[in-house]
């Protein structure tokens, strides 16, 4: 026995019905019944339909809100291990290391932990004693030059 030579078992696989090609492809109206919206090709109410009152979404009330504050990626000075004395660590580091993901958050330093070398920190925020405990041990932490605010020019009247 070859590949080419295996069928599957008499009796296990049956022709598809083309549907409205004749009497074997139930004739006129194709199983679909006479007119109406279901009939029709590509009709449907969908799958979120609720039988045309309120959809429950709009029935529950309103709760929370979208926080506009500043969320930020956490790094402890333990992680500063995975760097060698000396390096600058900045956002590109600390992604390839894995300790960032999203890029659209800042990086913030906390102070679990100890460094025990010198080390040139880029990062968005950080606490005091994370601060204190990088200087203590011969490094720096450098923080983004902060955005001018956003104006509006407005015409003269």
């Amino acid at each position: 026995m070859k590949l080419h030579d295996l069928k599957p078992a008499p009796g296990s696989t049956k022709n598809r019905k083309r549907v409205g090609r004749g009497p074997g492809g139930t004739d006129k109206t194709a199983g679909r019944g006479h007119k109406g919206q279901k009939s029709r090709s590509g009709a449907g109410k969908g799958s979120f339909f609720q039988g045309g009152g309120s959809t429950l979404i709009s029935r529950l009330p309103k709760r929370g809100f979208n926080n506009v504050g500043t969320t930020y990626e956490i790094i402890n000075l333990s992680d500063l291990e995975r760097f060698e004395a000396g390096a600058t660590v900045d956002r590109a580091a600390l992604s390839g290391a894995g300790l960032v993901r999203r890029k659209e958050r800042g990086v913030k330093l906390l102070a679990r932990g100890e460094v025990k070398f010198a080390v040139t920190l880029h990062v968005d925020a950080a606490s005091e004693a994370a601060v204190k405990a990088v200087e203590a041990a011969g490094g720096s932490v450098v923080f983004p030059e902060p955005k001018a605010p956003h104006s509006v020019e407005t015409k003269p009247r």
